[in-house]
Formats: structure tokens, C-alpha cells, sequence
């Protein structure tokens, strides 16, 4: 711009090249032509980069580290982006409430909790019109985990006091021994003034229970299999007032609990962890405890490791990784900065919705209403099509066209190729850390990708500078599954299987590449980037 206005003012202070006198009037024209020529050669000012195309991968390593350790349950992980998304200008809707007569606006940004452990985020572009698509990533937010049961309390036994606990998926597997333990999730409390019932998050983060081994010195039983009710059951402390009670009191002990207890729910539960939580929350009287959620989670923090510190060692990074990628991404594309710290939140220009939808109970089977099988996503889309379009142009008709003119990237992490065990993978499929992001590919259709949509999202990947690598299970081993065949079956939405590799998947602590997290939030960005351009490409 500088070069551009030196040559201007030369242009008019320049003097005539006639010889013949002229008018006021004459001169002017002639020196608007002289401008016209001049600024014609200057050359036009090159487009500024998009912000997928300025992340350093390395900014996000520990600030992936920091949120895997401050947030151990999905009701952290979700409060967490959902505070995030509120600084950073979202306008958090209420699916009790209409969102129609002019609540959303081009340009605006919001979100949608479900449950407190699902979450919907949407940023409308300046230029979208009723009818335009969606450019949407998916995944799932819930990790491998225990949880309390209603009611956890355990006789005493050989004065160890336990806690009776169920594994959610694959929780409580052989990775599970031995293990520094913390309890966290939320908390129903009866709020003494106003009577209403609130929840709050608790997270008592010192090791509080453990799943000891039984010494390989006993032989057989401690090679397994293992019988998750009674020998993988935590304890948490020590009781040993039974050495000087009678055989009679003992035997008695045990009975059947009824929940609420008599009077409370808190008599259900063991008293001192009762005692512990209200401690944390700082609850005066025991009795408002409403109920809870509780699970328990491995305390290690997450840290960098390797030689040259090329690995991330963590808990819950399937799928913390790909839903905090696509999260960073999300905020990266619709902001005014390109730092992935600083977002200005400047409007978004695009054509498009950008959408991040964060689902829980992916590893059960997505089947409740917080996960990708209910009608969140389908809903919130709708609602968001119905008050940006308007009662006389919304229908099945335009949902439709929307649908038809959206792509979906279902994000869930990927196996990365184990070293030590090359003979389970197969060729030219294998994935490697800190590398960038695989496209899943299954023939029998547990992922979503196809032709078309890898190509589509190759040619993002071009477009912001990333490399993509390639996953799909050998024809004699058993696939896993993710959300987006389910969302894109029910909306008809074109989608791909997209994941960022790690090992140990379903390991209480497993292991990604230090700069995996930032290599994933380059691509997911350049996708919100570019998708609206790169599908015009496509017939």
C-alpha cells in the first residue's frame, strides 16, 4: 500500500508533458489518467494468508498437555470449551428456547450444551445464505473410564475399605492396575437459598484409589483373565475396626441399600468421600447433595517425553486429541488472528456454517441423547436453518439443499504403526507420529470415507500445507467404529473418516506425537478454511 500511494502522489504533482496551455478542468482529467496508468502497473496486493496456513504445530503441545491434565472428565472437557467459546464471543442458546424472530444472525457465533457432556458450536459466515451448507467436524469427547455405581458402598474386607465401581467401555482393562487413581465428575447440589438443584464439577486430584496386582509369586491367578466385579475392585482405604467387633456384627453388615438412603443420598455413599467432596465444594450441610456422576481417573499428568521430547505420554487421549484440535481449529478459522493464542474475534466471512460438534458415549455405542446417534446435530442444524432463513423459506425442501450442500469430517483418533508389532498392520496403511493427520478407510463401511470425499479433503490439505497419511485395518482383524457413518446416514451429508494416530488406544495412558495436536488443528483449520472454495471444484 505505501508503494502504491508514493506513486500517486507523484502521478499528481507531476508536471504536463503538452505544450499547450490548459484549463483547471483539463489538467484534473489528465492527471486522474496519469494516476489510472500508474496504479494499473502497480501490482495488486497479494491475499493474506489463512490462519491454517500460519499455525506452528509445536505452539500446541502444551497447551494440549494442560487441558488433558486440568480436565479428567468429559463434564470438565466440555465446561472447559464451552468457557472458552463464551471469551471468545459465542453466544451460548438454550434448547428450550426458540431461536427463531431474528436470535441468530449472520456472522454470529454460538453454542449448545446437552447433558453437560455434549457440545454443539456454530459460527454463521457474513456471506451465508439460506440454503448454503455446513462445513462440520465430529467427534467424541468421552473417554475409557470407571464409574461410581449408584451405590458404591462395599462391605469391608480384611480392613480394606473398597469402592464398587463399573467400567464404562473398556474401562477397568489390565492397564488399569496399579494405577495412581483420582475421583472427579459432577455434583447435584440444592441450593439453600433458592431451593433450585445446581451442579457443580468436583475433582479431587490426589491419587485416592488404586487396583493393586496380586505378586506374580502366586502363580496362576495372577496371569488372568481377570474378573472385573471382584478383582479389579479399588481400594480406598483402610478400616480395621472389624479386629475387635464380633463375628455376629460382622456378618450383618451387609444389606441392601435403598437409594436417597434413609432421608439422604449421602447415607448411600461412603462417608468419607462424601466428607472429601462436600470439602472441595465447600458444602456446608451434606443433606443438599442432590446426586452425582462420579469416575475415577488416572492423576499422572500428561508430559512430553522421548529423546528429543517427540512424544506426548497422557491419559484420555482418545479422543481429547482430535476433539481439541478440532476445537482450536474452530476458534483459529473464525477469528481475525492467526495466533493460536490471540484470537481477535473478527467476523467470518464465509459463505458457510463452520460447526464443531463434540458428542459423548461414542464408546458405548452413541446411542443416548447426548451422543451422535440422538437428533442433537440434526437439531441444532435445523433450528440454525429455520432462524437464519425464516418461517417463509424454511422447509424439508431447504434442509435438504443444506444437507446436500455440506461435508463432514468425523474426527476420532487412529492407530499409529507399533514397532514391535509390524505384523498386525497392514502395508502402505500404517500411520506415524507427528507426521499429520490418516484418512480411515474401511471397505465395509465402519468409516465414512469414499473417492470423493478424500479427494475433497486432499485437496484442503494441499491448500493449508499438510501432509496426510492413511489407515484401514487388515482383512483379518476387526475394525472399530466412529460417529460419522451415523450423522452422515441420518442427514445425508457427505463426510470422510479423518484421525490422528497414536498408540496404546484404550490404554488408561497412551501415547500421540508432540506435534500431533497442532498438526491436526492445521488441517481441521484448513478445512473450515477452504472447503467452501475447494467444493466449488468438484461437479
Amino acid at each position: 500500500m505505501r508503494l502504491r500511494n508514493d506513486r500517486y502522489e507523484e502521478a499528481l504533482t507531476r508536471p504536463a508533458q503538452s505544450s499547450y496551455p490548459t484549463t483547471s478542468q483539463e489538467q484534473a482529467k489528465m492527471d486522474q489518467r496519469s494516476y489510472n496508468a500508474t496504479a494499473s502497473s502497480v501490482p495488486a496486493r497479494p491475499p493474506q494468508p489463512k490462519p491454517s496456513a500460519t499455525i506452528a504445530p509445536a505452539s500446541y503441545t502444551t497447551p494440549f498437555m494442560d487441558f488433558l491434565t486440568q480436565n479428567p472428565t468429559v463434564f470438565h472437557a466440555v465446561a472447559h470449551f464451552s468457557k472458552k467459546l463464551e471469551d471468545n464471543g459465542f453466544t451460548k442458546l438454550s434448547e428450550r428456547e426458540l431461536w427463531t424472530g431474528g436470535k441468530l444472525k449472520k456472522g454470529g457465533k454460538y453454542l449448545v450444551e446437552r447433558n453437560g457432556s455434549s457440545l454443539i458450536a456454530f459460527v454463521v459466515g457474513g456471506e451465508y445464505k439460506p440454503g448454503n451448507g455446513a462445513a462440520i467436524i465430529a467427534g467424541h469427547i468421552d473417554a475409557l473410564t470407571a464409574r461410581l455405581k449408584p451405590i458404591p458402598k462395599l462391605q469391608t474386607k480384611a480392613g480394606f475399605v473398597q469402592l464398587g465401581v463399573g467400567p464404562y467401555a473398556g474401562g477397568l482393562n489390565n492397564t488399569w492396575f496399579d494405577r495412581d487413581l483420582g475421583i472427579g465428575g459432577r455434583v447435584l447440589v440444592r441450593d439453600e437459598k433458592s431451593g433450585k438443584i445446581v451442579t457443580k464439577l468436583v475433582k479431587l486430584g490426589w491419587p485416592i484409589a488404586r487396583i493393586p496386582t496380586l505378586a506374580p509369586h502366586f502363580g496362576i491367578p495372577t496371569s488372568g483373565p481377570f474378573n472385573k466385579e471382584t478383582q479389579l475392585v479399588p481400594i480406598i482405604g483402610l478400616d480395621n475396626s472389624d479386629l475387635s467387633s464380633s463375628s455376629s456384627e460382622q456378618e450383618n453388615s451387609w444389606k441392601a441399600g435403598i437409594l436417597g438412603g434413609e432421608g439422604t443420598f449421602a447415607a448411600t455413599q461412603p462417608e468419607r468421600l462424601v466428607k472429601a467432596i462436600a470439602k472441595e465444594l465447600e458444602i456446608d450441610d451434606v443433606s443438599t447433595i442432590v446426586n452425582w456422576e462420579l469416575e475415577l481417573f488416572d492423576t499422572q499428568p500428561a508430559q512430553v517425553g522421548g529423546l528429543d521430547k517427540e512424544f506426548i505420554f497422557a491419559g484420555r487421549i482418545d479422543d481429547k486429541l482430535c476433539s481439541y484440535a478440532a476445537f482450536e481449529a474452530l476458534l483459529l478459522s473464525t477469528s481475525s488472528s492467526s495466533s493460536p493464542y490471540s484470537y481477535g474475534g473478527g467476523p467470518d466471512e464465509s459463505g458457510v456454517i463452520k460447526v464443531l460438534g463434540l458428542f459423548d458415549d461414542e464408546e458405548i455405542g452413541s446411542e443416548l441423547r447426548q451422543g451422535a446417534f440422538g437428533n442433537f446435530l440434526p437439531s441444532v442444524l435445523e433450528r440454525a436453518l429455520e432462524g437464519l432463513a425464516g418461517p417463509e423459506t424454511f422447509g424439508s425442501n431447504l434442509i435438504s439443499q443444506a444437507y446436500a450442500n455440506s461435508f463432514l469430517v468425523s474426527a476420532d483418533v487412529t492407530h499409529a504403526v507399533n514397532p514391535n508389532f509390524l505384523q498386525v498392520y497392514l502395508e502402505n496403511h500404517a500411520p506415524r507420529l507427528n507426521v499429520g493427520v490418516s484418512i480411515e478407510a474401511d471397505p465395509n463401511g465402519n468409516t465414512t470415507t469414499d473417492a470423493v470425499s478424500a479427494s475433497i479433503f486432499q485437496r484442503v490439505a494441499q491448500k493449508c500445507g499438510s501432509k496426510l497419511q492413511v489407515f484401514q485395518i487388515r482383512n483379518d482383524t476387526r475394525s472399530g467404529g466412529t460417529v460419522g457413518p451415523m450423522l452422515s446416514s441420518k442427514t445425508g451429508i457427505r463426510a470422510l473418516d479423518a484421525g490422528i494416530p497414536q498408540l496404546s488406544m484404550h490404554s488408561i495412558r497412551a501415547t500421540t506425537g508432540s506435534l500431533d495436536p497442532g498438526l491436526g488443528v492445521k488441517v481441521f483449520a484448513g478445512f473450515y478454511d477452504y472447503f467452501e472454495e475447494v467444493d466449488q471444484e468438484f461437479a
